[in-house]
């Protein structure tokens, strides 16, 4: 499909990955309109320099009128849901509230969508966590979404919801489950990336707050954007469905933290806390279905991706 022309609802595009996925459909001819609740000094539109190129309006996306009119007003037809409490320890410390974002902000979209003419495509992020534990790896999406704590469950009830109202009706929607993202544009320090790079460059001790041996799979926000669009591009074909993306290449933290500090050229040694609770020891996703049905596949190694986000950083810091 052509994008030009096309008016394009984002939820979430002044976050992290986002703002990623607004970018890249902006370069497409898109136009895009992103609803944001609140105005920040660094958020990820200011960051991709994309203020004078979307269409900004303001509101809460558990506000069903507010949503609905926009969605008639724009007369979207095609629309990224995105919008999340992403922070795994803020769910942890505020569970009520991240339910209230990611699973009523959820199904208020959902709702105002279901009663449009002119939709067409939906694609809604779900996360690799709302899989929780399991002992076959890697995960696929055929697996029960297992997650419990309560980030995990936020996402599994996202999941969820969101292919209820394709099969229950006719809701041209899909679903992503991604691998960890990283890159530029992300300024969530609790993150394990942006956090470390951060760290090493101020010459600061990066902090593990688990013992440092849990594994995940990381994959560059450019890839997590190109997700996004080739589901949106390939439906209403896979209404309904799940996909995974990811690089089918799990690495500890430990690891990953002494591969940012190699490229950063510092000699630092991390400190390792060993405090982490609620969250998953060994998880990577099988990305398959994504390579056989879509043709995606990501096309940064780690360390091409770590290089291009240092280097993001570094400006950003300079500035």
């Amino acid at each position: 499909m052509k994008w030009e022309n096309s008016n394009v609802f984002i939820t979430g595009a002044d976050g992290f990955i986002g703002s990623w996925v607004a970018k890249g459909l902006v370069e497409k001819g898109a136009n895009v309109i992103v609803i944001r609740r609140d105005i920040k000094k660094d958020g990820g539109i200011r960051l991709q320099n994309l203020e004078d190129k979307v269409t900004l309006v303001e509101g809460d996306i558990c506000d069903y009128e507010t949503i609905e009119k926009y969605l008639n007003e724009y007369s979207i037809d095609s629309c990224f849901h995105l919008a999340a409490q992403p922070i795994v320890g803020i769910a942890n410390k505020l569970p009520m509230s991240t339910f209230e974002t990611n699973i009523k902000g959820t199904w208020t979209l959902m709702e105002a969508l279901r009663n449009m003419k002119t939709i067409d495509r939906v694609v809604v992020a779900s996360s690799d966590k709302a899989y929780g534990t399991h002992k076959e790896l890697p995960y696929k999406e055929d697996q029960s979404l297992n997650g419990i704590y309560p980030y995990d469950a936020s996402k599994a009830c996202t999941d969820i919801l969101s292919r209820c109202y394709a099969v229950s009706f006719d809701l041209p929607v899909a679903v992503t489950r991604l691998a960890n993202v990283y890159g530029g544009a992300d300024l969530h320090l609790d993150r394990i990336v942006p956090g470390t790079i951060i760290s090493v460059m101020k010459g600061e001790t990066p902090i593990i707050r688990s013992d440092g041996t849990p594994e995940r799979d990381y994959m560059y926000a450019k890839d997590a954007a190109s997700a996004y669009i080739t589901l949106a591009e390939a439906m209403p074909k896979f209404k309904g469905h799940g996909f995974n993306f990811g690089t089918e290449t799990p690495i500890s933290v430990l690891t990953l933290i002494k591969k940012i500090i190699e490229l950063c050229s510092k000699d630092i040694k991390p400190k390792i806390l060993g405090e982490a609770k609620n969250e998953i020891d060994r998880q990577y996703l099988g990305s398959e279905k994504a390579k056989t049905e879509l043709g995606w596949a990501p096309k940064y190694s780690l360390e091409e991706g770590l290089k291009e986000t240092i280097e993001w950083y570094k400006n950003y810091l300079s500035k």
